[in-house]
């Protein structure tokens, strides 16, 4: 846990206790501030008292110097609406730990998806190349500040979420990674505008020193063309599908450096289909910014082992591969999990985002069945039909059997059984962690069944 100090002998707030609200709560406390906490679901109270928490509304009546809202809280959740009236310091647990520890290096990663799998990798490539006191965390794993403390001369590996970004005031990070922009979470932020605004705001300049972009879709490239009008900021582009004497590219899964190649990435088991390798291609750049050679990060990429509930073979039943891929929150990551594979029994649902799997089609011919639950089942329904045969299941464990039967008696080869709900999990399940955990616990892998991995598709 990092202390956090700065409100000793005063009062703070702390507003939502899921794991970084309490990790919050932790470090102001240990930090000597009197720490009052919130949620409006009675469970989380709950649970927060059983730990010690003194857990009760507060406002600026209470006297309170700052306002912590956990990142998945609304910013127009009334009790932020009233500390901003009053003048009071709304701040989130990212600033936090860059203003009591300013001295490692920090690296930040965000986009719409690939954030964990980049995140993860990075610190993955740094130990591998010999690295010392390297921290990951904030919205992958281990909440930011329930990291240990590092040294001035370590590094801290953060995924940042366009939430997370938005309650960021000052803090700005030496390398910065933007993976790629497509629309998801305007529920929270009203418009697309906003959302990019959110997501620009890892370029905050001060101490940035490398910036690395995907330019694959025109949001981003816009955004790297922007950084490229700064002074003295490195500007690293990420490209798949062509080579380019600037930056980092991937070709037939070979990447490049500037033109020059690397590594084959198909030889990277954990790292399959195009979306890896602009993973695999933004995490090298963030590596080489941080000064290691190329030789040394080359075979460490081929050897990275995955991360669970993102594209992760669970086993296979009767030779037919399962893939849990709960991570897939949104069509975008959801159609990247597809294109890895020619005939997919798909598992899809839960709450959907706005503009549902409409810009799936061009996929909707590698799906051999689809098998709906949750909140999505309806509108998902309604787009596919006509296109794809579609079995209504409601809930998780009635579609896993489903899926495993009709693959198992109609599976051809390539066949796979996957999960990719292209769905928040908030209608049946705490976070997409549980409802992959869910899913892993439902497969049979006992009868018979064999760990395995997936064949995808490859150049």
């Amino acid at each position: 846990m990092i202390r956090v100090p700065l409100y000793r002998n005063r009062t703070v707030a702390v507003l939502g206790l899921a794991r970084s609200g309490l990790a919050a709560a932790r470090a102001l406390g240990a930090g000597g501030a009197r720490v009052l906490c919130w949620d409006d679901a009675p469970d989380a109270r709950t649970a927060a008292r059983n730990q010690g928490f003194e857990v009760r509304p507060a406002g600026p009546e209470d006297g309170i110097t700052a306002l912590v809202p956990s990142p998945g809280v609304p910013l127009s959740h009334p009790m932020i609406a009233a500390a901003h009236d009053a003048g009071i310091e709304v701040v989130g647990d990212i600033e936090l730990l860059w203003r009591v520890l300013p001295e490692p290096c920090y690296i930040a990663v965000t986009g719409t998806n690939g954030k964990s799998t980049t995140t993860a990798l990075i610190g993955h490539l740094l130990h591998s190349a010999g690295a010392r006191h390297i921290r990951v965390g904030g919205n992958l794993g281990t909440p930011a500040l329930d990291l240990t403390p590092v040294p001035g001369e370590g590094t801290i590996v953060l995924e940042l979420s366009s939430y997370q970004l938005d309650l960021t005031i000052e803090a700005t990070f030496d390398i910065a990674v933007l993976l790629n922009v497509a629309p998801d979470h305007l529920d929270r932020h009203g418009t697309m505008a906003a959302y990019v605004d959110a997501k620009r705001q890892v370029f905050r300049p001060g101490r940035l020193q490398t910036a690395v972009v995907g330019i694959d879709d025109p949001i981003s490239r816009s955004v790297c063309d922007a950084l490229g009008e700064r002074h003295q900021l490195h500007v690293a582009p990420v490209t798949v599908g062509t080579t380019s004497r600037e930056g980092i590219s991937v070709l037939d899964g070979v990447l490049h450096e500037e033109g020059e190649p690397v590594c084959d990435l198909l030889h990277a088991g954990a790292l399959p289909g195009r979306h890896n390798w602009q993973n695999a291609a933004a995490a090298y750049a963030a590596a080489r910014a941080c000064g290691f050679a190329p030789e040394q990060l080359a075979s460490a990429l081929l050897d990275f082992p995955g991360l669970p509930h993102r594209m992760e073979t669970i086993g296979s039943i009767s030779g037919i591969p399962v893939i849990n891929d709960s991570k897939a929150t949104n069509a975008e990551a959801a159609s990247r999990a597809i294109a890895c594979f020619e005939n997919v029994y798909w598992i899809a649902g839960g709450r959907p985002k706005e503009g549902g799997i409409d810009a799936m089609a061009p996929l909707f011919p590698r799906i051999a069945h689809a098998f709906l639950i949750g909140e999505a089942e309806e509108p998902f329904a309604a787009t596919l039909e006509g296109q794809l045969p579609v079995t209504r299941c409601g809930t998780l464990d009635r579609a896993v059997a489903a899926a495993l039967d009709a693959a198992c008696s109609n599976g051809r080869d390539g066949t796979v059984v996957l999960f990719s709900p292209a769905c928040a999990s908030f209608d049946q399940f705490r976070d997409f962690e549980q409802r992959g955990d869910r899913f892993r616990a439902l497969v049979p892998l006992d009868r018979g069944a064999t760990k395995g991995e997936a064949t995808p598709c490859t150049r």
